[in-house]
């Protein structure tokens, strides 16, 4: 799973089971539609998991989350991303 950050500053969160292959054809332009038009695009997190699953489920919970909260997880700023998960929960 894994989160690349556009031109526009937007993000996108995806998941493969080859990043580096993945991360070209993004760059490439072959990629989501969103960063087709929103190149070039930068890795600015990934997570490992030992199926593939598992790291689609990821995919689809922080594709929910708003900007603050995935900017909290990019930053590794995991007392911030908890209180964040507190507050939209509430």
């Amino acid at each position: 799973m894994y989160i690349l950050e556009c031109s526009d500053g937007s993000y996108y969160t995806g998941s493969t089971v080859n990043l580096k292959l993945r991360i070209l054809q993004h760059q490439n332009g072959e990629g989501a539609n969103h960063t087709k038009t929103r190149l070039p695009v930068k890795l600015v997190y990934f997570e490992e998991f030992s199926t593939v699953q598992e790291a689609f489920y990821r995919e689809k919970q922080i594709q929910k989350w708003r900007r603050e909260k995935k900017e909290a997880l990019i930053a590794g700023n995991f007392e911030k991303l908890k209180e964040l998960s507190r507050k939209s929960s509430s």
